[in-house]
């Protein structure tokens, strides 16, 4: 896992407003959201894994032993029953909110970028990062 803690900072965002209002994201939350450049790092730490994603506006860490279920706060307050998986050099993440909406990110790690791929119902929201 040559990808455990680099840092990635994002390039390029495609319909990520949308993808947020598709999992009930208020407009100012929205707002303040699309105007940040975050950066995202994968850190290991003994069995499990923590998922660093900082900007201006926000920092949130995700702490996830790979397959097993947890409940994590989204950056926008939502609670969720999440759980993460590794498929070679991509970091699956599935959440499924108390509504029943499933919202699956996919974490591409590449050598000089991390693609993140995110789908709720029928949008999907593409980020690319390049590495720090």
């Amino acid at each position: 896992m040559e990808f455990v803690d680099k840092k990635y900072k994002m390039v390029s965002s495609e319909n990520f407003d949308d993808f947020l209002k598709t999992i009930g994201v208020g407009l100012i939350t929205r707002k303040a959201a699309n105007a940040v450049t975050p950066t995202v790092e994968l850190k290991k730490d003994g069995d499990n894994f923590v998922l660093v994603t900082s900007s201006t506006f926000k920092t949130t860490e995700m702490k996830f032993k790979p397959g097993e279920e947890f409940d994590e706060e989204r950056a926008d307050g939502a609670k969720v029953k999440t759980t993460c998986t590794f498929e070679g050099n991509t970091l699956k993440q599935v959440q499924k909110s108390a509504d029943g909406v499933e919202i699956t990110y996919l974490r591409e790690f590449g050598p000089e970028e991390m693609k993140a791929v995110m789908t709720a119902k029928d949008v999907t929201c593409t980020r690319v990062y390049k590495i720090q």
